[in-house]
């Protein structure tokens, strides 16, 4: 009990470090970040709350089998010391897993910003059987921001679960599967490395990067200068969800190009095959174009409907060319993108208070 007043009187003796409204965990303690977050969505449950942060140190976190750990205030900055120091884990029991129910942080805030940690979803993919969904950031909110954030799972890392949202990730790392950044929204990813790990036990396989199920919003997901590395499955950058996925490559980096399967994009569709799947200025490690002129892809589907006793079979098709020309990659601007939203701009603000802020850890 004496540990908890006096661990209470330390979080508000610090709500105006250095002129900012600070909350601040204790190292490697799970239930302090907990505590934290919670004291955070109270303070900042008004949608124009002052920027709140939230200081976490160097450490292992470990939430256990806690799942869905809400962040429901506005404008809280969750910062941690380091990208790859900064350890908030959980591990859901596989008979749990579900991308809906997995998650570590379930964002539903606008505003909200991740800096310097690694968010780790240590269900046991391999043992899962057919499905290992295992979230670590599901986003409901609007407006987030993720930088120098590394998200280790293996299926549905990723889950933008807002369908008109626009969201932000800037130098991060994201590592998985199969459909490992999926969902809806605008999502801008600026020189982020997406990591495919290996896909079953056995060798070989094959992953698919993204999976957007894109509705309301006109963009969907942009990868800007990213750089794809392969643990050992092949891979393809996309395969659409749902709705009309849009999914655009620009400038990747691949680490190992062999890795890319000759489509490219999946061809199979889940639920649909219209999309708009594209790719430009995609390079290997000396830099050289390994673009081809064009890529015409057909995407194909096949949908069982029964009626009474007859099984209905329907075939759905899609041709499309994938490879952007000059003119239409350079319609692609963060500006274009979000508007009057500037999250460069927040980025380099937050980065510059954020500095001073853990110079007290």
């Amino acid at each position: 009990m004496r540990k908890a007043v006096m661990t209470a009187c330390w979080l508000l003796a610090l709500l105006t470090a250095h002129g900012q409204r600070v909350v601040m965990v204790e190292k490697g303690d799970a239930r302090s970040l907990i505590r934290a977050i919670s004291e955070a969505n109270s303070m900042n449950a008004e949608r124009d709350a002052e920027r709140l942060y939230i200081l976490i140190p160097n450490g292992f976190y470990d939430l256990g089998e806690t799942v869905l750990t809400k962040i429901t205030g506005h404008n809280i900055a969750l910062i941690g010391q380091s990208m790859t120091e900064t350890v908030i884990q959980n591990k859901p029991d596989v008979k749990n897993e579900g991308i809906s129910k997995t998650a570590i942080f379930q964002n539903r805030g606008t505003g909200n910003y991740f800096q310097d940690m690694t968010l780790k979803n240590a269900l046991d993919y391999y043992e899962a059987g057919a499905a290992g969904r295992a979230v670590t950031l599901q986003d409901k909110g609007n407006r987030t921001i993720c930088n120098r954030v590394r998200l280790l799972s293996y299926q549905d890392t990723y889950f933008s679960d807002n369908d008109q949202s626009q969201f932000y990730f800037q130098d991060s790392e994201i590592h998985g599967t199969v459909d490992f950044i999926c969902g809806d929204g605008d999502v801008w990813f600026e020189r982020c490395k997406v990591v495919t790990e290996r896909r079953s036990l056995k060798p070989g396989g094959r992953n698919v990067i993204a999976a957007p199920k894109t509705s309301k919003t006109p963009w969907g997901y942009i990868f800007n200068h990213c750089t794809v590395e392969n643990i050992e499955s092949n891979f393809e950058w996309a395969r659409g969800w749902n709705n009309t996925p849009r999914c655009v490559w620009l400038c990747t980096t691949l680490l190992s190009p062999e890795k890319l399967n000759a489509t490219r994009f999946d061809w199979r569709g889940m639920n649909t095959v219209v999309n708009d799947f594209k790719e430009y200025g995609t390079m290997d490690v000396q830099g050289r174009s390994i673009v081809p002129q064009t890529n015409v892809v057909t995407f194909k589907m096949t949908k069982k409907k029964q009626e009474g006793d007859r099984e209905i079979v329907r075939e759905h098709s899609h041709t499309a060319e994938t490879i952007l020309t000059e003119q239409e990659a350079n319609r692609y601007t963060v500006g274009n993108v979000f508007g009057d939203w500037h999250p460069d701009v927040v980025t380099r603000k937050i980065e510059k208070q954020a500095r001073k802020l853990m110079k007290r850890l």
